[in-house]
């Protein structure tokens, strides 16, 4: 291989790294304090990287807070598609969605402080959770499971409901989330057309363990 290109992959890694630690950094101060008025000079100290190497990559301390937002709604999307990638109906698959939520709260607090914290205004991204909820909601309309929703009314509820779930989890660690969450989705799928027994039936289907 040329030295060039051996060079340039080098460098394009170095670039990935540095860009990824200050992501991380980005989101641990959203989950410690969401403070976001600190400096780039903290940031790139908390990121380990030198304060000029911020600015390769980043405009403003906003894009870079947009930033960690979106990594942490695409962590979580990418968690769903794998911990139900077996599941075929979009039924189970947005009760599914729910139940992992309040199970995450567990297993991962600092992202999902963030969740709970920033998300609002993601919730119509074209990336993250969003677009794999609109591709369930709109698989379970085509396939005549749901009612003929607007999408977008209904990803907006769906939205909604997640993260008043995820606040409900962190306000009240005394409540058991799993209940809570498969009274929600049941809720939200006799709405959606199922009827009471349908939707009391898949909102407490098994669900694989986190990892």
């Amino acid at each position: 291989m040329p030295t060039s290109a051996t060079t340039g992959n080098r460098n394009d890694r170095r670039r990935a790294a540095t860009r990824q630690a200050l992501v991380r950094a980005a989101r641990q101060i959203l989950a410690e304090t969401g403070d976001t008025s600190v400096s780039i000079q903290f940031i790139a100290e908390r990121a380990d990287v030198g304060f000029g190497s911020f600015y390769n990559h980043f405009e403003s301390k906003a894009q870079l807070f947009d930033a960690a937002v979106a990594d942490v709604l695409e962590e979580f999307g990418s968690a769903f598609d794998a911990h139900l990638s077996e599941v075929q109906d979009p039924a189970e698959l947005v009760s599914g969605g729910f139940r992992l939520s309040a199970r995450m709260v567990d297993s991962n607090p600092e992202a999902m402080r963030i969740l709970c914290d920033r998300a609002r205004g993601h919730l119509h991204s074209e990336g993250g959770l969003a677009p794999r909820a609109r591709r369930d909601v709109n698989r379970g309309i085509a396939e005549g499971r749901f009612l003929e929703l607007d999408p977008l009314i209904a990803l907006t509820a769906l939205g909604g409901a997640m993260l008043g779930l995820v606040e409900l989890r962190f306000s009240h660690p005394e409540i058991d989330g799993d209940r809570a969450a498969a009274e929600l989705a049941e809720m939200l799928l006799r709405s959606f057309g199922l009827t009471a027994e349908e939707a009391a039936e898949v909102a407490r289907r098994p669900l694989p363990e986190l990892r």
